[in-house]
């Protein structure tokens, strides 16, 4: 029966530390619990009656969140691999009072000095196997900073990328170049360029899933706001007479298509063109779309 409760919390470490993987180091970063935090979260400030100023916070908190959940569940999971064995299998310091407290608030204070490699020595294991396991588990409260010091300085860059796309689109819409304009070398430059931060943008969507849930500060650093501005100079080239012009037109509309696709599949799903999907985007950041 000990065992059995100490694999409980084996299997509560497991799926933290699988949610982790999948959250910041799989190809896909698909966390299943980050991912339900992410989303309950952005929801509920959907629907609060201050939105504009709660929404604008959901993406650090539901950051700081997941995090929170991810070191107390790794906590409770070593914990309950201690419980059964506590403390019988543990060597308590002269003078210690642990073993006058409950063996589970003993075990939660255990892991928690270890995760935090405190290392106070008070409750030290004594059978082999936990002389093992004890110092696994602050390897994994390393683990735990380490990931997320590396999720903020990852995701910052992604949100920063995005915002200068925004701000570039916005003062292409304010000057307003006419079609002479675009059909020359330096529109197909232009749309060249704005084609390749597109991609930029859609990898970002594809590795960084939760950058979706931080909302954009003014309407020209939305981009959920301009990017319907973004196919219409897509398109613009794409009827220029000059044949590069055409040709880069077809790249950025092609990748407009591809990043409303990501948009479609991982959050939005409407099953929409990519105009209805950037409608769906930017309603869903309280803004309203430019188109021309």
């Amino acid at each position: 029966m000990e065992w059995l409760v100490s694999l409980v919390g084996v299997g509560l470490v497991l799926a933290v530390l699988r949610d982790l993987f999948h959250t910041l180091w799989h190809p896909t970063r698909h966390g299943s619990v980050s991912r339900l935090v992410m989303t309950t979260m952005w929801r509920l400030a959907r629907h609060s009656r201050v939105r504009r100023r709660v929404v604008g916070l959901v993406g650090p908190l539901a950051m700081v969140t997941v995090v929170g959940l991810w070191a107390v569940s790794i906590i409770l999971g070593w914990a309950i691999i201690y419980w059964p064995h506590m403390p019988g299998a543990f060597t308590l310091t002269p003078g210690s009072r642990a073993a006058q407290e409950p063996a589970l608030l003993d075990s939660v204070y255990l892991s928690l000095v270890t995760v935090a490699t405190l290392g106070l020595g008070d409750i030290t294991p004594g059978e082999g196997w936990l002389r093992l396991v004890s110092p696994l588990e602050a390897l994994v409260g390393f683990a735990l900073l380490t990931a997320t010091v590396s999720w903020v300085l990852e995701i910052y860059p992604a949100l920063t990328r995005r915002r200068v796309l925004a701000i570039r689109l916005a003062l292409l819409h304010r000057s307003a170049p006419a079609t002479e304009h675009i059909d020359t070398v330096a529109g197909a430059a232009l749309l060249d360029g704005l084609a390749t931060e597109v991609v930029r943008v859609r990898i970002d969507f594809t590795q960084y899933a939760e950058a979706y849930y931080f909302h954009d500060g003014e309407d020209h650093s939305s981009l959920a706001a301009i990017l319907g501005y973004a196919v219409a100079l897509g398109r613009q080239g794409q009827v220029a007479r000059r044949p590069d012009v055409r040709l880069t037109g077809d790249l950025l509309v092609g990748a407009l298509d591809d990043l409303a696709t990501i948009l479609d599949q991982r959050f939005l799903h409407t099953g929409g063109t990519t105009t209805e999907v950037f409608t769906a985007y930017a309603v869903d950041h309280g803004r309203n779309v430019t188109r021309s």
